[in-house]
């Protein structure tokens, strides 16, 4: 999911002072690694879950969207004191609160499962968000300080290569476990006693995910915790919100912050319904139907979510080696222009062409995020971690367009509603060409 969802830039307001901190502790980066690996692979995972709930609790696509909204709002609650916490508690034992916050909502998910209540899972989500939050604001200005200042670029992206990683392998694996499962009913069929017996049982199976999750990350927080004091050095100068804030008067900051919120709203938003969009009969449920009889047309397809994310991680290598030959301004506005292609010919199609265009999609997503961002934060200078505080909150989009999104679908049909997403890159693209020239 680009940076973020699938990786962060944001450090948060305020900066490193004083002399750059020194690192004894040359296996930190492995685990640095894997934060980005986990927390991107995390937030995708919420593509598999989606269609599950509204399944299990009957829901249209307006409620089911709700998964992300409690997930992606996180950004824009936590997203500033959590930067001021990890002032306080400083990078390693930021990283640490971060991951013992992910855990704390991945075991959410055991009293969810057992009181079968849509309310208590998107508790769950916005704890483990919270956490994801802490461990962004802190992963990316942690990497950069773990080696040569020549090589931060190459650490960086070699990181965010584990990112994309983690959004592509964790819907493959997660379908398997978490859609895998043919029921032979649904929740619409059953009542009363039935239907909470069955939402119990096939909730276990999301919360058996969780809690492996939830050993994964105590390894990671223990790991972490182990090199607590091998930072040296470092301090942080306060800056004050308002401080932030005034740099959204800048015409170009401004309106990348605004690209920010649009494009993870757009991508979220597709990558959110793409299993339901692909599971309409008109679409890929009859081929499926036809050649593998099945109750669960959802659980049949729903690995391909992965290649959803998998466009964006192929669409990374390729991106880095074009834009050192194009204007990347160009590069944002050529490929926001492509993901609007493919989705008019997604809408106005059906069967194998219409499923893969939008699958397509996170292909032309690869560049969009690190590009909005290097774009918006051009010349920033002394002010570029308080931008990036900004745009960290800008992630907040995640949170309001796919309700949006799903609330349109409802109202008319999923084909029709991607003329939001569409909308949503026609903005970016229109912020491509007039940052086409250096700030």
């Amino acid at each position: 999911m680009a940076l973020a969802p699938g990786g962060s830039t944001a450090a948060g307001f305020g900066k490193i002072a004083g002399d750059t901190p020194q690192v004894d502790a040359p296996g930190l980066n492995y685990f640095v690694f894997a934060l980005f690996f986990i927390f991107g692979g995390i937030t995708s995972l919420n593509d598999v879950i989606i269609p599950k709930l509204k399944e299990l609790f009957t829901l249209n696509f307006f409620e089911a969207s709700l998964v992300q909204f409690w997930f992606f709002i996180a950004y824009a609650v936590v997203g500033i004191p959590g930067a001021r916490l990890v002032k306080k508690l400083g990078y390693m034992r930021g990283a640490v609160a971060g991951l013992v916050t992910m855990m704390a909502g991945c075991l959410l998910f055991i009293p969810a499962s057992r009181t079968a209540l849509f309310p208590m899972f998107l508790f769950a989500y916005f704890i483990l968000a919270t956490g994801v939050v802490l461990v962004q604001i802190v992963a990316n200005p942690l990497i950069s300080l773990l080696g040569p200042e020549r090589t931060t670029h190459s650490r960086l992206t070699f990181a965010q290569g584990f990112n994309s990683l983690g959004t592509t392998l964790f819907p493959l694996v997660g379908a398997g476990i978490i859609l895998g499962s043919i029921a032979n009913v649904t929740a619409s069929e059953l009542s009363g006693e039935a239907l909470q017996t069955y939402r119990q049982t096939e909730s276990a199976i999301i919360t058996a995910t969780y809690l492996g999750l939830a050993a994964a990350l105590a390894l990671v927080a223990g790991a972490v915790w182990l090199f607590r004091n091998r930072l040296k050095g470092e301090t942080h100068e306060e800056t004050s919100l308002a401080d932030g804030l005034a740099l959204l008067k800048r015409p170009r900051f401004g309106y990348g912050a605004a690209c920010i919120f649009l494009y993870v709203g757009a991508e979220v938003a597709i990558g959110s319904f793409i299993i339901n969009y692909l599971a309409q009969e008109e679409i890929l449920g009859q081929t499926i139907t036809e050649r593998m009889p099945t109750s669960d047309i959802e659980g049949a397809i729903g690995w391909m979510v992965s290649l959803y994310w998998l466009g964006a991680l192929i669409g990374r290598f390729i991106g880095s080696a074009v834009l050192r030959m194009v204007s990347p301004g160009l590069t944002l506005a050529a490929v926001a222009a492509g993901a609007i292609t493919l989705i008019a010919i997604s809408a106005n199609t059906t069967g194998v062409v219409a499923g893969s265009s939008l699958l397509a999609v996170g292909l032309m997503n690869a560049i969009m995020f690190p590009t909005i961002f290097s774009l918006a934060c051009e010349k920033l200078g002394p002010r570029a971690a308080d931008g990036s505080g900004i745009i960290n909150v800008a992630i907040c989009g995640g949170a309001i367009i796919p309700p949006l999104y799903g609330a349109l679908a409802d109202a008319t049909s999923l084909a029709f509603a991607l003329v939001l997403p569409a909308a949503c890159y026609a903005i970016i693209a229109g912020f491509g060409v007039f940052a086409r020239r250096p700030a």
